[in-house]
């Protein structure tokens, strides 16, 4: 059991002294700036830091202060202690990998007023003050002797850091020409116009024209420099659109207002459409809190209930994806329910005769394992508990649900519960279809032009 125990004002004498020691991280400063609200970028933004006075990411000069009361209210005095004032000067930097060495030393006690005055001096690795001063609190007068209050753990997630590093892939390359089929609505206009900005595509926008500068025109937006190819409804919308991708006029496509079933009938139609020998599948690129590795989810969208061929294709569609994104060999786990092979469970099936089609060479490009648990695919931990000899389990990039109920279910979880974004795209087409929410943030509509970009180029 660990315990904290105060130093009441009689037990402390002049010269007695008190020192901690810590190791600065980006989680401290990030924590700092999230308790403060301080979020100046010499503190956050590596690249302004870098042309600052200190060249570098700098701590909060509050974060060494905020050590010396971490001493004087849990070692000397220790609980009860009133903190009073400090006067603190701060002489040098904090860089990131620093250790500074807080102490705190009696230097003057009051008896009539229970008052100690103490020098607080942090020094660092190089023996080199960054902050001296002096404290003066009222000290305790009563023994305390407490259990340490266990503290909340904290996962700091960085939002979008993924779709950031996707949006970064796809510098230098020249954005691709992409048909947005009826933007009709608010949020499918305006993703339009942001992806836009940031050069990732140049928007052909197709579908009611009256209807689409009425909303531009609601926004503030100029649609002057885009070109508008007039529909009478989302139908006429969706068929020229995938006319313009079959003739080569546009590289991607991407979703408006209308329903994905409704976009899907004019890409899959025969004769007009765009398939191709693959089995069209969708994946959801996700940006998942506290999962260190780019996860993508198929299918939870085009294939509801796909046979063992189906999911050859769904696999080689997402391994394809990985890897143009930056994975290099990515490692596919085939969920089910359970991790051993069952003939009561035909997912477990599917999964055995996956593994066995990738050793023969039938889907080529990452490394398959399956059938896994969603827990076994993701957790270390479980999957060292579990004996697991993988080189999937726990730490798998791309997840492939046995059926579209699973899959949909499994991207909304993590999206409501674990505060997930996801970047949804179909590929086997001819060109990447970019399928867009109302619900989606910003950045998430920037993610999913980015991979629609990243992908054109790559199939150039």
């Amino acid at each position: 059991m660990n315990y904290i125990e105060n130093r009441t004002f009689d037990e402390i004498n002049i010269g007695d002294t008190v020192s901690l020691n810590r190791t600065l991280s980006m989680q401290d400063i990030q924590l700092f700036a999230v308790m403060s609200g301080d979020v100046n970028p010499a503190h956050l933004d590596e690249e302004f830091a870098k042309s600052d006075m200190f060249q570098k990411i700098i701590a909060h000069g509050m974060w060494g202060g905020s050590l010396i009361s971490t001493l004087l209210g849990t070692v000397m005095p220790g609980p009860g202690t009133i903190y009073l004032g400090q006067t603190l000067q701060f002489r040098r930097a904090v860089g990131l990998g620093d250790t500074i060495t807080v102490t705190v030393t009696a230097k003057e006690k009051d008896a009539e007023k229970k008052r100690i005055t103490f020098d607080c001096e942090c020094i660092n690795q190089q023996g080199k003050a960054v902050i001296t001063g002096t404290a003066e609190v009222i000290a305790p007068t009563k023994k305390i002797k407490r259990l340490q209050t266990v503290l909340p753990q904290i996962n700091l997630h960085d939002p979008g850091a993924h779709y950031r590093r996707l949006i970064a892939l796809t510098s230098g390359l020249e954005p691709i020409r992409t048909a947005v089929v009826h933007p009709v609505g608010r949020n499918s206009l305006i993703g339009a116009m942001i992806a836009a900005q940031v050069k990732l595509i140049v928007p052909v926008l197709i579908g009611p024209e009256a209807r689409i500068r009425a909303v531009a025109e609601a926004e503030n937006i100029d649609l002057s420099p885009f070109t508008i190819i007039p529909t009478k409804h989302s139908h006429a919308a969706a068929a020229t659109a995938v006319a313009m991708a079959r003739a080569g006029e546009v590289q991607a496509l991407m979703k408006g207002q209308l329903d994905t079933g409704e976009l899907m009938e004019a890409v899959v139609a025969k004769g007009t459409g765009i398939r191709t020998e693959r089995r069209m599948s969708h994946v959801a690129a996700m940006d998942v809190p506290n999962y260190p590795h780019p996860l993508f989810i198929t299918d939870a969208n085009i294939n509801i209930y796909p046979n063992l061929e189906e999911k050859r294709d769904i696999v080689q569609n997402a391994i394809d994806l990985a890897i143009a994104l930056g994975t290099a060999i990515p490692k596919v786990a085939i969920l089910s329910a359970i991790e051993n092979i069952s003939s009561k469970l035909q997912s477990t099936l599917d999964a055995a005769a996956l593994c066995k089609m990738a050793d023969r060479g039938q889907i080529r490009g990452g490394i398959l394992d399956g059938p896994l648990a969603f827990d076994d695919a993701i957790s270390p931990e479980t999957a060292k508990g579990k004996g697991l000899n993988s080189p999937v389990a726990g730490q798998a990039n791309i997840l492939v649900a046995p059926d579209l109920e699973a899959g949909t279910i499994l991207a909304k979880q993590l999206e409501y519960f674990a505060h997930a974004q996801a970047a949804d795209i179909v590929l086997g087409a001819r060109v990447p279809i970019v399928l867009t929410s109302r619900a989606d943030s910003q950045l998430t509509w920037l993610a999913s032009c980015a991979v629609a970009l990243l992908l054109a180029h790559q199939n150039k």
